[in-house]
């Protein structure tokens, strides 16, 4: 796979991207004696404003197990699944707010996880984390160090990514990189110094709902390691893992 026969896709799937639809928003009523909310879609977020029974709130967003809401005097901040389960429709029917599904999957905004795999014939381990600021596209960062029986690698990338089937439960992506290397010859086996270079790659994969909140994520890249010397090196890598996304 070369990387000047992807770019023209990607062009075309980068531009072609369709942004996220508003929500439609839902107003309910609280019934339990008061609401809690946070500054934040966490537990670990403090307490900053509760909501009295009988007051009237709007559901602006949901990340998992968290609401983002609004009150009737503009106040907005987060309140989790158990204590929203309380609250009744306008009409004073009880609200139908089932548990995360697939649909928390399309709305996430983070991805954050670990992979590993092989790394043109050495072991690797990658940390990652994707940013979605639409549906269709994200932007990650990752890290990845191989140990192979010769050399070690330690490589950092920046990608941008394609997502032209967000709503499939197994969503391919493709992505365009770039980034740096060291690698490190193993100094009992082989007499060589350090090498520092620049490193551009494309990438092909999937990201497969479980549940809730994980994803399983499978990827090839094919990496460009532009060298000092005068032949650059071509490096394939297949890898595979989980991410926890929010």
């Amino acid at each position: 796979m070369r990387i000047s026969l992807v770019c023209f896709i990607l062009v075309a799937i980068f531009t072609g991207g369709a942004a996220v639809a508003k929500d439609e928003y839902v107003e309910v009523i609280v019934t339990d004696p008061y609401l809690e909310m946070h500054t934040g879609p966490a537990s670990g977020y403090p307490i900053f404003h509760v909501v009295e029974r009988g007051e009237q709130v709007t559901i602006l967003k949901r990340k998992t197990d968290w609401f983002k809401i609004r009150t009737s005097k503009n106040v907005e901040g987060w309140v989790f699944l158990n204590e929203m389960k309380q609250t009744k429709t306008l009409d004073g029917l009880p609200i139908n707010l089932s548990d995360p599904t697939l649909a928390a999957f399309l709305k996430r905004d983070w991805e954050m996880g670990l992979m590993t795999g092989d790394f043109e014939g050495a072991v690797s381990a990658t940390v990652f984390a994707n940013y979605y600021p639409v549906r269709t596209l994200s932007l990650e960062l990752s890290a990845t160090q191989a140990i192979g029986n010769f050399s070690s690698s330690i490589m950092g990338n920046v990608r941008l990514m394609a997502h032209p089937f967000p709503e499939w439960r197994a969503s391919p992506f493709f992505g365009l990189g770039m980034g740096y290397i060291k690698t490190s010859p193993d100094s009992t086996l082989v007499r060589s110094v350090d090498r520092d270079d620049p490193v551009a790659n494309v990438t092909v994969g999937a990201n497969i709902y479980i549940s809730k909140r994980f994803v399983f994520r499978i990827e090839y890249n094919n990496y460009k390691v532009f060298t000092s010397r005068n032949d650059n090196e071509e490096v394939e890598e297949w890898k595979a893992g989980i991410a926890a996304f929010f």
